[in-house]
This record gives C-alpha cells, sequence and structure tokens, in this order.
C-alpha cells in the first residue's frame, strides 16, 4: 500500500502546492490543499492501476492523464468557460466566442494536467516502487473503492463549484463537445498497447534528457501570458494567442515525438523516466515563486515565499531519494 499511498498525496502536493496555488505555510492553503486530495489524489492512483492492471503503458497513462484534465476543466472546476475565474480573466487572452473559451488556457491547462498533476507523480513514485514499478498497487477492493471516491468527490465538487458560480458557465453544446473529447482520449488510450523497442540507436544520457525536460518546461510555463494582473506577469511572453497556440503546438509535438523515439531505444531505462520527470517537476518548483496562489483570500508575501521554498526543498529531497533508489 505504501506506493499507493505515496501517489494518492503526491499527485495533490504537485499539482497544486508545488505550482504555488495552495501555500501550506497557510491555513487557508492547507485546507485547499485537503479539498482537492481525493480530486488528484485518487484520479492519479486509478488512471495508474488500469494502465498497470491492463498491461499498458506511457501512451495509454499519456492519453488518460489528458482526459482527466479535460474532465476536471471542462467539468469539475469548470474554468474553461468562467471568464473571471478566482478574480483573474484568465480567458481574455484568446477568448473565442463561438467555443466560449479561450484556446490558450485549454493548451495551458493540457499540459499542466497532463505532465504535471497526472504523469509526474506516476513516474516518480514508480521510481520509487522499484521492482514493483508496473504491476498493480491495490487489491481489486481498493481499486473499485478508489474509483468511486474520484467518481463521488468529483460529482460533488462540480455541484459546489457551480452553485458557487451562481450556476453553470456554458451552454449544453459546449459540454457535449467536451464530454465527446473526454470520451475519445479514454477510448483512444485503451486502444493503446505497449510496444518494443524498434529505433536503432541510443537515447541521449540521462542528465541530457533532463536538460531537456527543464528547457520545455520553461517554455511551456513562460508561454502563458496573461494580463498584468494575472497569475505571472514579470515573466509571461508578450505574443499574440494565435501564436502562443501554434507554439505550444509544437511544444507539444516536438516533446511527444523525441520522448517516443528515445524512449523505444534500447538503452532507455528508469534513469531517463525519472529525469524527464525530474525537470518537469523542478520546473514547477521554480515557477512557483513568481506564479500568484489562486485563492479567494489574499496571502501575505512571506507566507508564499515560505511555502513555495519549503515544497522546492521537498521536492529536491523527494527527488534525491528517486534517484539514490534508481542508482542501487
Amino acid at each position: 500500500m505504501a506506493p499507493a499511498i505515496g501517489l494518492f498525496f503526491l499527485a495533490p502536493l504537485d499539482a497544486e502546492a508545488l505550482m504555488g496555488n495552495f501555500p501550506l505555510a497557510s491555513p487557508i492553503g492547507v485546507v485547499g490543499f485537503l479539498a482537492v486530495l481525493p480530486l488528484y489524489g485518487a484520479g492519479a492512483l486509478f488512471i495508474r492501476e488500469v494502465v498497470r492492471r491492463s498491461g499498458r503503458g506511457w501512451p495509454t497513462m499519456l492519453a488518460l492523464a489528458l482526459a482527466y484534465g479535460m474532465y476536471e476543466e471542462a467539468f469539475v472546476t469548470q474554468t474553461l468557460w468562467n471568464e473571471d475565474w478566482v478574480g483573474i480573466r484568465i480567458l481574455d487572452y484568446g477568448y473565442m466566442p463561438a467555443l466560449g473559451t479561450a484556446l490558450p488556457w485549454i493548451m495551458f491547462m493540457v499540459g499542466v494536467h497532463t505532465i504535471w498533476s497526472i504523469s509526474v507523480p506516476i513516474a516518480i513514485m514508480e521510481t520509487l516502487a522499484g521492482p514493483r514499478r508496473t504491476t498493480p498497487w491495490l487489491k481489486k477492493r481498493g481499486f473499485v473503492a478508489v474509483g468511486v471516491i474520484f467518481a463521488v468527490y468529483s460529482v460533488f465538487a462540480a455541484v459546489g463549484n457551480a452553485a458557487q458560480e451562481g450556476g453553470l458557465l456554458a451552454g449544453l453544446p459546449q459540454f457535449i463537445v467536451a464530454a465527446v473529447v473526454v470520451a475519445a482520449l479514454v477510448v483512444l488510450g485503451l486502444r493503446l498497447r505497449r510496444s518494443a523497442p524498434t529505433v536503432e540507436g541510443t537515447a541521449p544520457g540521462p542528465w541530457a534528457v533532463f536538460a531537456f525536460a527543464l528547457v520545455a518546461g520553461a517554455i511551456f510555463v513562460l508561454l502563458y501570458a496573461v494580463d498584468p494582473t494575472g497569475l505571472s506577469p514579470w515573466l509571461a511572453i508578450p505574443i499574440p494567442a494565435w501564436g502562443s497556440v501554434l507554439i505550444y503546438l509544437a511544444l507539444f509535438a516536438t516533446v511527444g515525438l523525441l520522448v517516443r523515439r528515445w524512449s523505444h531505444r534500447s538503452n532507455w531505462s528508469d534513469a531517463h523516466r525519472l529525469a524527464l520527470a525530474a525537470g518537469a517537476m523542478l520546473t514547477y518548483a521554480w515557477h512557483s515563486f513568481p506564479w500568484k496562489p489562486t485563492l479567494t483570500v489574499p496571502i501575505d508575501q512571506a507566507v508564499d515565499l515560505t511555502s513555495n521554498t519549503i515544497t522546492t526543498v521537498g521536492a529536491g529531497v523527494l527527488l534525491v531519494i528517486a534517484a539514490r533508489r534508481v542508482s542501487a
């Protein structure tokens, strides 16, 4: 049960605390973290167990993680339709009236959940699990219980968020399109199978992969541009919204193709997988300092700085432990 419990807590820690959304040095930040614990923890654990129980690999993991992100943002938190989420005009940048949302925000949240909320915590906990990396961690009852927790919690959270915002923030056509996208991603993920290495040559060393992940992560987090009252104004790259979308697509395609090619080479190892996860995790760590907490109450700057320092140090310690486990 240890890896399962670890993933249950690591997923929300990485998704919200390390990102800088919920400062853990603040009581309201702790409450916020506990409030999303079942959403991220049960979601990541359920996805991981589905993939490993069915004998599938990371292509399925990523597809289900993407489906999770679309489900959360379209139905649970409804940020895809919320023009004034936590007092921030997140949809003004690239807003499309016909869709009722903004493509840059969709691109940003796609990457946030697919990589940081789900994939990174799973990769790190599987590294720590050692020989049990690809085996199920839960028995049947536990697996069903986690699925029920995620489903029930997400429904109650969706109802609560809708009530807080004064009702649903989108029309039926938008929800139907979002549901079709989520269902298509789930079906696609379950149709993917793990394949053996087939590409000639060798992958770059783990340190080179780590550096690649840091650079790709920096481009991703710096690309999301918002107005001066937004989430990370002094780091945002001021480019047109359509340019942001194109760069996001190019970044996703480049990273996806390179990682797929490297992972099919014979020397690809646990060290490489950890290097990718470590680069992504440390990207969140440094970017948490300019990032604005997404809480409805103001947070003292000293408290925010203290929280970011604690989570950054914690992430570093965890990665060192994982690296030592790989070396051993």
